[in-house]
């Protein structure tokens, strides 16, 4: 158990909480001759000097754990990191919070779109409705294609800068700088045994490695849980203090004010990621440019088997993180990060203003505002596995959460188009409209478009032709084939760098898997409006299937072990 401090408050200020978390310090006390200071580390003559300098006064340290003082500081200073975890991007600029879902002028917009499409729609109503199945037509032809041409770019550098591993053994403990791990969970006790070991294979020395685990205050089920696992030292559990939005962001933005380390990764709670991901991101780094601030490993999933959605995910996250991460790598695009596995460099994320905790999809948020300051996202050839959802109404609620995201965050950024174009290009905005906000507008058109290629079998074109023209259905339904033609493509590509070939021929089920994120869009649409912030769970822990069991170590570990980082 962490040590309980007893602290002077006015000994205290709160403009330095960051500094005393990140050095490791903390005033506790005054005493006649001078002021009782908490420290993590032994202090250094010089160190001592600087310390006296900042409290004014003789220091007397006393040894204490990091987990100490970071415990009494978010419970001296609960208000200060509850304010700054949900408002901090919001006071730094509100225009890039998704605090409200439309600014005034898209509201106008939205209204007067609205406006003229229902007048349309009473005065010419075929006119309209062809219209608009033939851009939902060309919209979902351009993401889908957008997609295709990337992931084929990336799929030609299979050959990346390596990390040997003879490199990563000659790393001395020495030369390693401070590294955080923040891990949010929220009701997680069943899998949190599996946390701790998982980080705990972890290749770094405990004496520069911090993992911050992050634990809602009404949460009290999995913080026991925690502590009935034991975990060790450096494993330090911090109380995101109650409040709103209750969201993942939220509480990592708790994590960024107390970590410690240059570099800081964030895990999910079932992740395990491969035992050198640290070791071979420190070296990424070294070699890629100073704009370069974010690594991206790859994920994967230990229970690829289980069924098939578990299939249709693995093939997803495979083709994603091995073909079209890359490709947008290449060819100098907008990176929306995955929600786990992401490295930063830790000065960089709070000079970024940390995590939207309005955005649903903060990682994507955040990976198009590293962009527009001309930040980059590199790829780091590490891989990390997880657990698939197994269960459909479980992955219709995450799919939901994600597609919902997406919307907000093509949404916020869509603000200021001009100012955007202006910082990243017209190529680049180009791909960002078509990647984040034709994801969800392709998944919209989905349903209406499988329907209507159904109707088409079944409903003969002498019936239809005075209202609908069949050459304008003919070419709907042409880019509805070949969109979901290529999708299929794209999925068979996936498992080959992997070596999962076993999984290539469930590809051809991908429609029936976009029907599924269709169904995911429409949720994600209502709760936009109804409850635009309202972060749905997806549970962990429910797989039959174990890491260790599942044979899915050794296919991640079939992956090449390099680093791309432009």
């Amino acid at each position: 158990m962490t040590a309980h401090l007893e602290v002077e408050r006015e000994l205290l200020d709160p403009a330095l909480r960051r500094r005393y978390a990140g050095e490791g310090w903390l005033p506790l006390r005054r005493t006649p001759d001078g002021v009782e200071v908490a420290v993590s580390a032994p202090l250094t003559p010089r160190r001592q000097a600087a310390l006296e300098a900042v409290v004014g006064d003789r220091v007397h340290v006393r040894a204490v754990s990091q987990g100490a003082i970071v415990q009494a500081l978010t419970s001296v200073f609960r208000d200060e990191y509850a304010s700054q975890a949900a408002d901090g991007l919001y006071r730094l600029d509100p225009v890039l919070s998704a605090r409200y879902v439309l600014s005034r002028s898209q509201k106008v917009l939205a209204i007067g779109t609205a406006l003229i499409v229902l007048g349309c729609a009473l005065v010419w109503p075929v006119p309209t409705l062809m219209t608009l199945i033939g851009g939902a037509s060309v919209i979902f032809l351009a993401s889908t294609l957008f997609k295709f041409f990337v992931a084929l770019r990336g799929s030609r550098y299979d050959l990346v800068a390596r990390v040997r591993p003879e490199e990563v053994a000659a790393i001395r403990d020495e030369e390693l700088p401070v590294y955080t791990v923040l891990v949010p969970v929220f009701r997680e006790a069943r899998i949190v045994g599996r946390l701790v070991e998982n980080l705990g294979r972890l290749d770094y020395p405990t004496e520069k490695l911090e993992v911050i685990i992050l634990v809602e205050e009404e949460d009290d089920e999995t913080r026991d849980a925690i502590a009935g696992s034991e975990p060790p030292p450096h494993f330090i559990v911090v109380t995101v203090p109650k409040g709103a939005p209750q969201t993942k962001p939220r509480a990592c933005n708790v994590g960024l004010e107390v970590a410690r380390g240059e570099f800081l990764v964030i895990y999910d709670a079932e992740d395990a990621p491969e035992p050198d991901q640290l070791k071979k991101t420190v070296i990424a780094f070294s070699r890629a440019a100073p704009s370069v601030v974010v690594m991206q490993a790859a994920l994967n999933y230990f229970n690829a088997r289980e069924n098939v959605l578990t299939r249709m995910f693995s093939l997803e996250y495979s083709y994603w993180f091995d073909y079209m991460l890359t490709g947008l790598d290449i060819r100098d695009l907008p990176i929306p990060l995955g929600g786990t596995s992401n490295h930063f460099r830790t000065s960089a994320l709070r000079e970024l203003g940390g995590w939207d905790p309005y955005n649903v999809t903060e990682d994507a948020d955040l990976g198009i505002r590293a962009s527009a300051l001309g930040y980059r996202v590199g790829v780091v050839d590490s891989t990390t596995m997880e657990e698939a959802t197994s269960h459909m109404g479980i992955f219709i609620g995450q799919r939901s959460r994600w597609i919902k995201g997406y919307m907000q965050t093509a949404l916020v950024h869509a603000r200021r188009p001009m100012a955007l174009i202006g910082k990243i290009g017209l190529r680049r905005f180009a791909a960002f409209a078509l990647l984040i906000a034709g994801t969800p507008l392709t998944f919209l058109g989905v349903l209406p478009f499988t329907a209507l290629t159904l109707l088409s079998f079944f409903i003969p074109w002498a019936d239809v032709g005075p209202a609908f023209p069949p050459a304008i259905l003919w070419i709907c339904l042409l880019n509805f084939f070949i969109g979901n033609a290529l999708m299929v493509y794209l999925n068979m590509m996936g498992p080959y760098k992997r070596g999962a070939f076993w999984l290539v021929g469930w590809a051809v089920l991908n429609p029936v898997y976009w029907l599924l994120h269709s169904l995911a869009s429409y949720k994600a649409l209502w709760q936009l409006i109804t409850k635009p912030h309202y972060w749905q769970k997806t549970e962990h822990g429910m797989s039959q299937f174990t890491l260790e069991g599942s044979g899915a170590a050794a296919a991640g570990a079939q992956t090449s072990d390099g680093v791309s980082a432009r």
